[in-house]
């Protein structure tokens, strides 16, 4: 599917696994990491997935390992040259919910998860 959407989207909880916490939850109230005030998907069929706004390493990956669009999800993942970072979300576009996950070390036993949940409303395109 051809999309071009633009979302704001306020940050609800974040979940951390890593070498000081072990899948601990911590509420937006807790965290400094703000809101996204554009976060933008556009899609051409049947190779384009560009993704702006949700952090500077999807903005700036050209090619996703993983795309899957349809009328009511969009998911992406990107690997860093090494395999050892990546990034992945999932955005159900009837209900604006998105989690987005950074995974880093990911060769090691310690591997580091970030994952971040967020709610999205569409904004119009201008």
């Amino acid at each position: 599917e051809n999309i071009t959407l633009t979302f704001k989207c306020e940050l609800e909880k974040k979940i951390i696994k890593n070498s000081e916490y072990n899948y601990q939850v911590f509420l937006a109230k807790d965290l400094e990491k703000k809101n996204l005030d554009k976060f933008e998907i556009k899609s051409l069929q049947p190779e384009t997935l560009n993704i702006k706004g949700l952090s500077s390493f999807l903005s700036k990956s050209t090619k996703l390992n993983v795309k899957v669009v349809n009328k009511d999800i969009i998911l992406f993942k990107a690997l860093d040259n090494n395999s050892s970072y990546s990034e992945s979300g999932i955005i159900n576009r009837k209900t604006g919910e998105l989690i987005h996950e950074i995974t880093k070390n990911i060769k090691s036993e310690n591997s580091e998860k970030d994952i971040t949940f967020y709610s999205c409303s569409k904004k119009e395109n201008v």
